[in-house]
């Protein structure tokens, strides 16, 4: 029986999530597995990967092949790298406290670059949003001048006209004789 690491498809339309299973490989997509080793969440940003490393440790060493997606999601998760360097204890090539040492400096590397891309990402939002309430309080400003502009235009519209009334009206008293 051929074993396969793949992804096992849920969610909605345009929204999918999948779930990282052992399965037969010839068994449907979304069918029957053997084995649920985690889930993969593309929605997210950085995607959000939850896997027992264990598990598909031990799989993958009792000769389970992952598929193109699964091997990129378990190489992104060090269970990869695991496997090789316990393939390098297996033939005495180095001893394990040296491949422990080597993924957990790896591991900590790879932390390190996924909190860089989430503090990177949350600052973006805080400058966009910087942005945007300045450029609100620009637009602000000129309403408030344009306004403050015509209110002027107004008033010195209202005074003249009243000048211009008080002119009349004197006019119009200087020219009716007094009796």
């Amino acid at each position: 029986m051929a074993v396969k690491i793949r992804l096992q498809r849920h969610g909605k339309k345009n929204f999918a999530f999948f779930h990282i299973v052992v399965a037969d490989s010839r068994s449907p997509r979304d069918g029957r597995f053997i084995e649920q080793l985690g889930s993969y969440n593309p929605n997210t940003n950085p995607a959000t990967i939850i896997i027992n490393d264990e598990r598909a440790l031990a799989w993958l060493n009792v000769g389970a092949q992952p598929t193109l997606t699964a091997r990129r999601i378990l190489s992104y998760e060090g269970v990869l790298l695991r496997k090789h360097l316990q393939d390098g204890v297996a033939k005495g090539a180095l001893t394990q406290a040296q491949a422990d040492a080597k993924y957990a400096a790896w591991k900590a590397q790879k932390d390190e670059k996924v909190n860089a891309k989430i503090s990177g990402i949350k600052n973006e939002k805080i400058e966009k949003a910087r942005a945007a309430k300045a450029a609100e309080a620009k637009v602000n400003e000129a309403r408030a001048e344009a306004i403050a502009k015509k209110k002027a235009e107004a008033e010195e519209a209202a005074r003249k006209a009243a000048e211009e009334a008080a002119a009349a009206a004197a006019e119009a008293q200087a020219e009716t004789p007094e009796a």
